[in-house]
């Protein structure tokens, strides 16, 4: 798996959430169906991202990205802002972190890089 796989899985999951956020909110069968097929995506995406890889380094960039690019579209498109300075710094380990998973590993005294 590549983050490039991610892609659809978070574009899909954005939708779903932006859907069920504005059901929660406003009502309306068409925002419960936009929040349902989003999460239906979500499925079929996780599962094509799974195929070659670990549980572990699928969820941890799915959160890290996903939690990254929902943030900035809920800022452009919805107006939301953090409450706290220190939140964006939140966000700046999440980026840290996301760097430390691309980091060589070091197997039996050479550098190979992980397969994401």
């Amino acid at each position: 798996m590549s983050y490039q796989d991610l892609i659809p899985l978070i574009f899909t999951e954005i939708i779903g959430d932006f859907g069920f956020k504005k059901f929660a909110n406003e009502g309306g069968i068409q925002n419960f169906a936009i929040g349902s097929v989003g999460y239906i995506g979500v499925i079929y995406y996780l599962i094509r991202c799974l195929q070659g890889s670990t549980i572990l380094i699928v969820n941890v960039a799915w959160d890290g990205i996903s939690a990254l690019i929902e943030s900035i579209a809920a800022m452009i498109f919805l107006g939301e802002r953090f409450t706290d300075p220190l939140q964006y710094l939140g966000v700046v380990f999440i980026i840290s972190g996301l760097f430390f998973l691309k980091l060589p590993i070091i197997n039996k005294n050479k550098f190979i890089f992980p397969k994401l």
